[in-house]
């Protein structure tokens, strides 16, 4: 990839990320299609063989160890292809990821990753809520909208723990993550949502609510 090294767009896009990732400059359609002769190779192989079929673990934390921003990207949308084959002792490795060189793209990109696997059992399930309580602000958001699109699927239960696990609190990516996981779940079960917020109005960040009432007409405002 680093053959396609644009300085004009690199520069634009370590701005948007304010300065905290150096860019090759490559976008994300381009990304993907210099990707996508590796990536049908890997799929097709574990097609072939897929009980014995492994998430190359190896590649994805050298993508993760390089220094362009694309490369964290690049094994994202590896582990989005083959997410299917992912197993249950990979959830610590999706950790590891989430909690290396993270802002909210690299994070944002695995959610939906990890909500997938998580929902496999149980116990994976209480491991998520033990993230929405952690010490670092990008577990707790990833616990709090990793069930993003579920619809039926959503353990309305669990949403709830995590979303109060982070109540109170000042950080920005926190209260913008429980407006944005309330606002998706209520175009499936508005009248969980709405009686959530009415609940907890008085604990309920002013972002957050007006994340997750954006829809809503509430009458109630804080």
């Amino acid at each position: 990839m680093k053959a396609a090294h644009h300085p004009e767009n690199a520069a634009a896009m370590s701005q948007y990320m304010r300065q905290q990732f150096t860019f090759i400059g490559i976008k994300t359609p381009q990304r993907r299609q210099l990707a996508q002769p590796y990536f049908e190779q890997e799929r097709q192989k574990m097609k072939r063989q897929p009980t014995e079929a492994t998430i190359n673990w190896p590649f994805v934390k050298a993508c993760w160890q390089a220094p362009e921003r694309e490369f964290q990207l690049l094994a994202a949308d590896y582990l989005k292809l083959l997410q299917n084959y992912l197993k249950a002792d990979d959830l610590d490795c999706l950790a590891e990821l989430i909690t290396g060189k993270s802002w909210w793209d690299s994070v944002d990109s695995l959610v939906k990753i990890v909500g997938k696997l998580a929902h496999q059992s149980q116990a994976m399930k209480a491991q998520l809520l033990e993230w929405s309580q952690a010490d670092n602000i990008w577990l707790r958001r990833t616990a709090i909208i990793h069930q993003l699109g579920m619809k039926a699927a959503t353990d309305s239960d669990l949403l709830a723990q995590c979303i109060q696990n982070n109540f109170n609190t000042q950080e920005f990516f926190i209260n913008k993550a429980i407006g944005w996981a309330l606002r998706d779940y209520a175009k499936f079960n508005e009248a969980w949502v709405r009686a959530f917020l009415l609940a907890h109005q008085s604990r309920l960040a002013p972002l957050s609510w007006r994340e997750a009432s954006k829809h809503l007409q509430m009458n109630d405002t804080l």
